[in-house]
């Protein structure tokens, strides 16, 4: 077969250690029996990515393998489903868990794409492997048609009904979220309904400027912004390491948060935490979030409404903090997941053995973050997916275990009960976003009884 490829790639990551993945991918390609056709290069915007699909369209091929070598959103996997008749195919590369930055984040990559092909119902094929590994007879499976991501549905649920879950459920109702800019290209995972979510649980959902925002921040008077930044003092080292212009402009973020609540009468918030947050603003809105959910004020990144609702609903299950986090890295051979989320998990959950620490953004180098690895302890994983546009409550349960910290910001190692390969197949295969939240302990239990009263199938994972 004539097997076209895309390389993809975002210049904000580790492009020249994504390079060496790429060579090694394409190494591995070339030992198959077909012939690879296609850009040997990163394309790291859209246009260059249109132009080697334009490309590849006028030689035809057999079957399309997208190469996620470091995260992008879904636009381009969803524009080759629609351009494509033949085959589609993602491989996504793992990383080392090494301490440092998240390189590659190719995995969410893949998990973007999942959900937006799942929302368009395209089938594809999908492989999550290292390419310096033992990888030939998956490849070959993945280039045959072996890997097809299927699907898999969710269960209307048997569970009980409860007080305790009717009180979860009910909780919800009558909450308002502001959702503050829009969220980003190509995060179909983020995108939401209005008239769906009063149906589901009579929610409100506010829609503001990122502008109201960075101009609530930017009246932070000097006496709230010093109280801002002497509770961050009071619970992280390394502050005065920081660029304290950008700091201080991260800390307005907080404030403006507050101030918006407080207008509003908000209980959680949907924020376009990036670029603009950076660029615009000049200071990062992941420390502030963390303060904000340490507070029980769930506030969801790249504004994801349903993120937001996910977190209202956790953390009414669990009356503590929540994370609402990525699952960056699967690896079956140590049977664990990553969850990972820049530096955003509320304070409480730090490993008590471990000093939480102010940082920057691993991409964007601006403050503040919070960083340091979860305490290990049993934890529940929820979302309220939309995948296959079907509302649904998807469940998790796992466990954080003892380990150092896998990637710069807030990140744990989790082992789920079920193995973790069959985890990741149901996460492909579901569609499931790709930002779930957790809380510490087994809250399943009563939040089987709320999806009853909310009316949605279950998945477990």
């Amino acid at each position: 077969m004539r097997i076209g490829i895309l390389p993809l790639g975002r210049p904000t990551f580790d492009i020249p250690f994504a390079e060496e993945k790429l060579a090694a991918m394409l190494e591995a390609m070339g030992r198959t029996e077909h012939e690879i056709v296609g850009p040997s290069s990163i394309l790291v915007d859209e246009s260059a990515t249109r132009e080697a699909s334009e490309a590849l369209m006028r030689e035809g091929i057999d079957e399309l393998v997208i190469l996620q070598v470091t995260f992008t959103d879904a636009t381009m996997a969803v524009a080759a489903a629609e351009r494509f008749d033949c085959p589609i195919s993602i491989w996504a590369v793992p990383e080392p868990r090494g301490g440092g930055r998240l390189r590659l984040n190719a995995f969410c990559g893949l998990n973007l794409a999942s959900h937006a092909l799942s929302l368009r119902e395209y089938s594809f094929s999908w492989l999550y492997a290292d390419p310096g590994g033992d990888v030939d007879d998956e490849l070959d499976s993945l280039l045959g048609g072996g890997r097809l991501a299927g699907r898999r549905d969710p269960e209307v649920t048997s569970a009980a009904f409860s007080a305790e879950g009717r009180r979860v459920a009910e909780a919800l109702r009558g909450r308002r979220i502001a959702r503050v800019g829009a969220h980003p290209p190509g995060f179909d995972t983020c995108a939401y309904a209005a008239d769906q979510l009063l149906e589901l649980a009579d929610i409100r959902v506010d829609e503001l400027e990122l502008g109201r925002l960075f101009g609530a921040a930017n009246a932070t008077t000097t006496e709230v912004l010093s109280r801002t930044r002497s509770r961050a003092e009071e619970t992280l080292e390394g502050l005065s390491d920081l660029d304290q212009g950008q700091l201080d402009n991260s800390l307005r973020l907080k404030a403006g948060l507050d101030q918006l609540r407080v207008e509003g009468e908000y209980d959680a918030f949907a924020i376009r935490c990036w670029p603009e947050t950076f660029t615009e603003h000049g200071g990062a809105a992941c420390g502030p979030v963390s303060m904000m959910v340490q507070d029980k004020v769930p506030c969801a990144c790249e504004a994801d409404v349903y993120g937001a609702v996910t977190q209202l609903l956790l953390q009414e299950a669990a009356d503590a903090p929540v994370f609402l986090t990525d699952l960056v890295d699967v690896d079956t051979a140590d049977n664990t997941f990553v969850v990972w989320h820049c530096g955003q998990a509320p304070v409480e959950m730090c490993d008590p053995d471990t000093v939480p620490t102010a940082t920057v953004h691993s991409n964007r180098k601006m403050p503040l973050l919070y960083q340091f690895a979860l305490k290990p302890g049993p934890v529940t994983f929820l979302r309220v997916s939309q995948s296959f546009n079907e509302p649904k409550m998807v469940l998790g349960f796992g466990e954080v275990l003892k380990r150092p910290l896998a990637f710069e910001g807030t990140s744990g190692v989790i082992r789920f009960e079920r193995e973790a390969s069959a985890v990741l197949d149901d996460i492909i295969s579901s569609g499931l976003e790709h930002h779930m939240a957790i809380a510490y302990g087994d809250h399943r239990e009563v939040l089987r009884s709320a999806a009853a009263e909310m009316k949605l199938p279950v998945l477990e994972l």
